[in-house]
């Protein structure tokens, strides 16, 4: 059976941008009401009057998803809602053996723990009928990306958990997609980015790679799909079949 977003309260942790804001777009046009997060007060100033002029009933606020003390005064402040997205998660490059220990730490912290985190102070005040839906990754190796695999890998177990320690009262998921142009890579140049697409384009077997909204498309569905839970939706072109 199929959920409708009409009416209800959407949480979007890092909907500033990327595939949050296209999530909390997609949502907005479905009939949802939002709360959207970001990190940096400009950018999700700009994001929310965006969403506004999209008539989009909207209320923002700056939240660094990493610090465990500003999660807990966010959460305690809040009122019950119904689904929550979650874009908390970093990236990195590097092995076991070659990348900084620290480097490491901070990539599976960003990942698994602030998204823990996140699930526990969310699930209490989450309405009967809603879900979690967080932010996996395909396509990296462990060879050369080392704790943000552990990361995904862990955000893939979690959910599996969350489902049955939720259930029946709400639901638990994760979309893994693999790298898109999104403004995340702004601050690199633009030739680095052009070649970074190149490769997966060519390493993808649809040779391609997404576009935002097939990606954020795929958080819909997890939200108002009410008989899915537990489950990662690798939204990747499928190179995970591949390389």
């Amino acid at each position: 059976m199929t959920t409708a977003l009409r009416d209800s309260t959407v949480l979007v942790i890092g909907g500033s941008s990327g595939f949050g804001f296209k999530v909390a777009q997609l949502a907005a046009q479905a009939g949802a009401r939002l709360i959207v997060t970001g990190r940096h007060l400009e950018r999700l100033s700009a994001a929310v009057e965006q969403l506004k002029a999209g008539s989009a009933e909207v209320v923002g606020a700056q939240l660094d998803a990493s610090n465990s003390e500003q999660l807990a005064a966010f959460f305690a402040s809040m009122a019950p809602f119904d689904h929550l997205v979650s874009m908390a998660g970093g990236f990195m490059g590097g092995g076991f053996l070659g990348a900084d220990l620290a480097v490491i730490r901070q990539a599976i912290e960003e990942k698994l723990f602030a998204n823990l985190q996140i699930a526990r102070l969310a699930a209490p005040r989450l309405k009967a009928g809603g879900s979690m839906t967080f932010t996996a990754g395909s396509g990296g190796r462990p060879q050369n990306a080392s704790g943000a695999i552990i990361g995904n890998e862990a955000i893939r177990t979690m959910v599996r958990g969350l489902a049955v320690e939720l259930a029946p009262h709400a639901r638990a998921n994760a979309v893994s997609p693999t790298w898109t142009r999104t403004p995340l890579w702004d601050h690199l140049p633009p030739a680095e980015v052009a070649a970074t697409e190149h490769y997966f384009a060519t390493t993808i077997p649809l040779q391609r790679t997404a576009n935002i909204e097939e990606v954020a498309s795929a958080y819909l569905f997890l939200m108002q799909n009410g008989f899915v839970t537990g489950q990662t939706i690798a939204v990747d072109g499928g190179i995970e079949l591949v390389s």
